[in-house]
């Protein structure tokens, strides 16, 4: 068996290809320890020291770590659990149950949807979603304001926190909806508390170097 892997946009994330079926269809991310107990293969890989997600899409696993730890340790210990895991067989998750509801149920087309919102759905799981997993990551549909006029999206996989994930948004993702669609004005990016705060840090970090080079 020969596990491909392919850089992504994000340098702390590296896209693993075993060359079989992940999830074949949906996707599944674990941010930590707790969530990845519905999955024996993310638990090991979440013990990996300096992994802190795991994204399974169709057919690649997504493996992010921190800055700290360089790929050339993390990146063999990721390659044998993967070996050993697609070579042997075993189940992606410990029930059918689980499996079912680590996938993505965002862009289900419900009776209760506007047309615009199932045009916004349809939009973003036939045009958006294959783009963005060629990258390793994902995108979830988290809601449209009617009056606003706003989509709301979140990014995962590869995509969550990476620099390049603001203009996907706005030059890829904005301007398609708003050709296609001309009641959405704007598409906004959902933030877990945790990417809230590395964002905050690192605008007052941007405002301090930027007062430093222009002390007047």
């Amino acid at each position: 068996m020969f596990i491909q892997t392919e850089s992504t946009p994000n340098d702390d994330s590296l896209k693993f290809i075993p060359g079989t079926p992940v999830m074949g269809d949906g996707t599944a991310e674990f941010l930590d320890t707790r969530a990845a107990l519905s999955s024996p293969l993310a638990l090991r890989l979440m013990g990996i020291e300096g992994v802190s997600a795991v994204f399974y899409g169709p057919d690649f696993v997504t493996v992010s770590k921190d800055s700290e730890h360089p790929w050339a340790v993390v990146k063999p210990e990721v390659y044998a659990i993967l070996m050993e895991h697609f070579s042997s067989g075993q189940s992606l998750f410990r029930s059918e149950a689980e499996r079912e509801a680590a996938g993505p149920q965002d862009t289900r087309i419900l009776d209760t949807d506007s047309e615009t919102v199932a045009m916004i759905k349809e939009l973003l799981d036939t045009r958006v979603r294959p783009a963005i997993m060629e990258d390793g990551g994902d995108i979830e549909y988290r809601g449209f304001d009617e009056s606003e006029g706003i989509v709301s999206v979140k990014l995962k996989g590869s995509c969550r926190g990476c620099s390049s994930s603001s203009v996907t948004l706005k030059s890829g993702i904005e301007r398609m909806l708003m050709h296609y669609i001309p009641e959405v004005k704007a598409v906004e990016q959902i933030l877990d508390e945790e990417e809230r705060v590395a964002l905050d840090e690192f605008s007052k970090l941007e405002k301090r170097l930027s007062e430093k080079q222009d002390p007047g």
